[in-house]
C-alpha cells in the first residue's frame, strides 16, 4: 500500500546513478589531463589554477546570462542572512575540489589514472557512510544498512584488487595519501553543494561558486609558490587545458544529483565511472605503455556489483517512515 509512491524515487535514484557514472567517466578523464598538464608544467598548483580558472570564467558568464542563476546570489544572501538557514563554511565545498585537482597534477601520472582512482576511492567511500548517516546533504539522513555497508565494503575492495599488481610501487608508500585525503573531502563537498544548489535555487551558479572558492584557495598558494620560484612554463598543447571544461560537468552535474540519490549512491556511481574511464584510458591511451592486468578488470568489475548493492533502497526506513505517528 504504502510502497507505490516510493517508485518515482527509485526512478529517479537509479537514472541519478547512470548519470553519476557519467560524470565518473569525465572525472577519469580530467584526471588524466590535469596530471598530465601538472607534470608538463612540473607545478600541480598552476595546473590546478589553470583547470578551476578555465571553468570558472564560463560559469560566471553563463550565471549573468541565465535568469534562474543570476537570481542565485539574492536567494543565496537572503538564506545565509536567515536564523537557522545556510551557514557560510557550507559554501566553502570548492576548497575541496581546489585540493582534489591539485592532487590529480601532483599525483595522478607518477601513480597512474587507476591507483590514484584507487585512493580517492577509499576516502570518498568512508566519509560518504558518514555523510549521508548524518544528514549533512540535501536528502534527508539515511541508515548505513547492510546493503549500504556491504556495498561500501566491497567497493573498496574491489578497487584494491583492481590495482594490486601495482600496489608493491615504491612512489604510492606516500603519493598516495594525497587523493585518499581528496577522497576524504569529496564527499562533504557534495553534501554541502547539495545544499548551497538548493538554497541559491541554482545548480549552475552553485557551481560557479565552487569553482570561484576553489580558483581562489588554489590561486592563494599558487601566488606564494610564484614569490618562491617563479612562473611556470606553459606547454602548447591546447587539449592540456581543458581539464576545467570537463570540471563544470562533473561538479555541475554532482549538484543537481545528490539530492536524488543521497552522497554516498552518488559517490559510487561516479566511482563506478572513474574506474571504467581509468580503464578505457589506460587501455587505449596508457601512461607507461603497460597492459591491463586481468585483477583490474575483476576489480572493475566487482565495483559495478557494489555499487548496485548500495543502492538498494532501505525498505526498513522506508517503512519506519510510514509509520503512522
Amino acid at each position: 500500500m504504502h510502497q507505490q509512491p516510493d517508485r518515482p524515487q527509485v526512478g529517479k535514484r537509479a537514472l541519478g546513478l547512470a548519470a553519476a557514472a557519467g560524470i565518473g567517466v569525465l572525472l577519469a578523464i580530467q584526471a588524466r589531463i590535469n596530471g598530465t598538464l601538472g607534470a608538463r608544467m612540473d607545478d600541480a598548483l598552476a595546473a590546478g589554477v589553470i583547470s578551476f580558472s578555465g571553468g570558472f570564467i564560463v560559469l560566471i558568464g553563463c550565471t549573468f546570462v541565465v535568469p534562474r542563476a543570476r537570481r542565485g546570489w539574492l536567494n543565496l544572501a537572503t538564506e545565509l542572512r536567515k536564523p537557522g538557514g545556510l551557514r557560510p563554511w557550507q559554501c566553502l565545498g570548492g576548497v575541496c575540489g581546489g585540493y582534489l585537482v591539485f592532487s590529480q597534477g601532483m599525483a595522478a601520472t607518477a601513480l597512474g589514472v587507476a591507483m590514484f582512482t584507487v585512493a580517492v576511492v577509499a576516502g570518498q567511500v568512508t566519509s560518504g557512510l558518514v555523510v549521508d548517516r548524518l544528514g549533512l546533504g540535501p536528502a534527508a539522513p539515511q541508515h548505513a544498512t547492510p546493503a549500504r555497508l556491504f556495498g561500501a565494503g566491497l567497493a573498496v575492495v574491489a578497487v584494491v584488487i583492481a590495482v594490486s599488481t601495482q600496489l608493491g610501487g615504491a612512489q604510492a608508500s606516500w603519493l598516495v595519501v594525497l587523493p585518499a585525503l581528496a577522497g576524504l573531502g569529496l564527499s562533504w563537498q557534495a553534501a554541502v553543494n547539495g545544499r548551497m544548489r538548493h538554497a541559491a535555487d541554482s545548480a549552475l551558479f552553485a557551481a560557479m561558486v565552487n569553482f570561484g572558492v576553489g580558483m581562489a584557495a588554489l590561486g592563494l598558494g599558487f601566488a606564494v609558490e610564484v614569490v618562491v620560484r617563479g612562473l611556470p612554463q606553459f606547454p602548447a598543447d591546447a587539449w592540456l587545458y581543458t581539464g576545467g571544461f570537463l570540471g563544470i560537468f562533473v561538479i555541475g552535474g554532482s549538484v543537481a544529483l545528490v539530492r536524488y540519490t543521497g552522497v554516498l549512491v552518488l559517490s559510487l556511481g561516479m566511482i563506478a565511472g572513474q574506474l571504467v574511464g581509468a580503464l578505457l584510458l589506460d587501455v587505449f591511451a596508457p601512461v607507461a605503455g603497460a597492459g591491463i592486468a586481468t585483477s583490474t578488470v575483476v576489480g572493475v568489475l566487482l565495483t559495478l556489483v557494489a555499487v548496485g548493492v548500495a543502492a538498494m533502497p532501505d525498505r526498513a526506513g522506508r517503512a519506519a517512515r510510514h509509520l503512522p505517528r
